[in-house]
């Protein structure tokens, strides 16, 4: 009974996981398309790249993380369970907000440095 508890945690936890990494992603590289289009002006191609090369290292670090930090350690009923599965979950969506803002601020970053790059 108890490594059922366990396999039942993996089984609920893994795909939340990587449900939220697949929506974080796909939220914020359809709409950093416009930064990257602004940082690099007139080259559709590179920005289109970058922004796939951006996309393809957040899946890497995020879905990695997630998997890094699967292991649960004993769990004793449906309580322990629960408690397990916030923990896991909640920790690893302060890791993805913090993932976001800092792709975030490395497009701002990029703009502001394209932009004064011009002047």
């Amino acid at each position: 009974m108890k490594n059922q508890l366990v396999v039942l945690a993996y089984s609920i936890y893994l795909p939340i996981a990587l449900l939220l990494t697949w929506y974080v992603a796909k939220t914020l590289f359809k709409n950093s398309i416009v930064y990257m289009k602004d940082i690099f002006p007139s080259r559709d191609d590179v920005a289109i790249a970058t922004n796939s090369l951006f996309r393809i290292g957040f899946y890497l670090l995020n879905i990695g993380f997630a998997l890094f930090i699967l292991k649960m350690n004993y769990i004793a009923n449906a309580q322990g369970t629960i408690e397990a599965l916030s923990y896991k979950i909640g920790g690893f969506s302060v890791y993805l907000g913090i993932m976001l803002f800092l792709n975030m601020y490395l497009f701002f970053r990029g703009r502001r440095v394209a932009k004064h790059s011009l002047k």
